[in-house]
C-alpha cells in the first residue's frame, strides 16, 4: 500500500528506508497521474517487502517537487540506500515501468 509522504516525512520514510522506495511525484487534477495509481499499487503487491511505493502531491509539497526539479507529472523517482537512482517521466505500462526503474 502506498504512504503519503510530505517534506517532514521524506528523509525517515524514503532516504532512511531499508528497502528501495519508488516516490510517485503526482496531482489530483493531473489524469496520468490518476492512471498510474494503480499501477504503482500493483508493482507494490507483487514487490511486497522488497520495495516501498511512496505518494507526493506536488501541490501540497512544493519544496520537494522543486528539491527534486519536478517539472512534468507523473514523475517516478527510485532511490536506494538513501540515494536517487533512476527518474522516469510520464505514464507507463507496470512491465515498462519496472524495466525502466530496473527492479
Amino acid at each position: 500500500m502506498p504512504i503519503k509522504v510530505t517534506t517532514e516525512t521524506f528523509k525517515k520514510e524514503v532516504l532512511e528506508s531499508d528497502v528501495p522506495v519508488i516516490v510517485d511525484f503526482w496531482a489530483q487534477w493531473c489524469r496520468p497521474c490518476l492512471m498510474l495509481a494503480p499501477v504503482l499499487e500493483e508493482i507494490a503487491s507483487d514487490l511486497d517487502g522488497k520495495v516501498r511505493i511512496a505518494k507526493v502531491n506536488v501541490d501540497q509539497e512544493g519544496y520537494l517537487a522543486n528539491q527534486y526539479r519536478i517539472s512534468s507529472i507523473p514523475t517516478v523517482l527510485l532511490f536506494e540506500n538513501g540515494k536517487l537512482k533512476t527518474q522516469v517521466i510520464g505514464l507507463m505500462r507496470k512491465e515498462d515501468l519496472i524495466k525502466r526503474l530496473g527492479i
